[in-house]
C-alpha cells in the first residue's frame, strides 16, 4: 500500500501493463509508470521518484472485523462484479506458470513468503513455516525482529522488539491457544495474549501490545510485510537473503 503524494502531486492510478507479472501503474498527472512491488516510477516524467509505504497488514476477514469492529468495508462496484477473482484464486494461481524462475534458490516460484525490508536489508520468510510456527524470531539489518501469527493461526504481523528507549525485549515464547473446545479458532478471542516475554514475564496480543506483567501498556513497533510469491519478491530484491532457521 502506498501513499498517492509524490513531488508535491497527489496522483490518481490506473493499471497500464503487466510487468514479469507486476502491475505496471500508470498516473494520469504525469503519465509516469510505477512498479506495483516497489513504488517506484519506472519510466516518464517523475522517473526515479519512490512512493512513501503505508503501514499494512493482511487479516482474516473474522478476526479483523474481531480487531475493528467500527472497520469499514469496500465494497465491490457494481457493474463490475462478474469481473473480480474467484474464491479460489489462490490455489488457481498456485498453479499457474511463471515467467520467471530461479532453480538454484531453496524456495520454489510459486511459495508465498512474507517479504521484510528493515534497516537497508530484506528478507525472505516462507509463509507456510511461519504459520507452522507461530512466531519467529529474528535479527535483519541489526533491527530485532518478530514474526506472529494471530488467533486465527491464520493472519500474520511482524514487529521490531526494541522499543523506544531503546530496550529490546527478546525471548518470545508462544502461549497455548486461548480457545478452548474442539474448534479453537472459532471462540479465540483478538484481544487476548498470545505470546510472553521471558525478559520482564509480560503477555502480549497480536496487537505487539504487552497486557499484562512489568512492560504492561508498553507496545511493540509494527514492522510492513509483503505477501508475495517467491519469483516476484527475489526478482525486485536481488539481495534478499531466506529465513532458513
Amino acid at each position: 500500500m502506498w501513499n498517492r503524494k509524490a513531488n508535491g502531486l497527489i496522483l490518481t492510478f490506473h493499471l497500464a501493463g503487466i510487468n514479469n507479472q507486476n502491475f505496471l501503474m500508470r498516473d494520469d498527472q504525469t503519465g509516469t509508470f510505477w512498479q506495483q512491488i516497489s513504488g517506484k516510477a519506472v519510466s516518464g516524467p517523475l522517473a526515479g521518484s519512490q512512493l512513501t509505504l503505508v503501514y499494512s497488514d493482511e487479516l482474516t476477514f473474522d478476526l479483523w472485523r474481531k480487531l475493528e469492529p467500527g472497520g469499514s468495508v469496500l465494497l465491490p462496484v457494481p457493474g463490475f462484479v462478474p469481473d473480480y477473482e474467484t474464491k479460489d484464486w489462490e490455489e488457481h494461481m498456485a498453479k499457474a506458470r511463471t515467467v520467471l524462475d530461479f532453480p538454484n534458490t531453496p524456495l520454489k516460484s510459486r511459495d508465498l513468503v512474507l517479504g521484510i525490508q528493515l534497516a537497508g536489508e530484506s528478507r525472505a520468510y516462507s509463509v507456510s513455516r511461519i504459520l507452522d510456527a507461530t512466531l519467529i524470531e529474528d535479527r535483519l539489518g541489526g533491527e530485532p525482529l518478530l514474526i506472529v501469527t494471530g488467533p486465527d493461526r491464520r493472519s500474520i504481523r511482524a514487529f521490531r522488539t526494541r522499543l523506544d528507549d531503546g530496550e529490546t525485549v527478546s525471548e518470545f515464547y508462544r502461549k497455548p491457544d486461548p480457545g478452548q473446545g474442539p474448534n479453537p479458532v472459532a471462540v479465540a478471542d483478538a484481544k487476548v495474549p498470545l505470546f510472553l516475554d521471558t525478559k520482564t514475564a509480560s503477555e502480549w496480543n497480536f496487537d505487539g501490545c504487552a497486557v499484562s506483567g512489568k512492560s504492561s501498556g508498553r507496545c511493540l513497533t509494527p514492522v510492513s510485510a509483503v505477501k508475495d510469491y517467491w519469483f516476484d519478491w527475489r526478482n525486485y530484491h536481488p539481495d534478499t537473503g531466506i529465513f532458513k532457521r
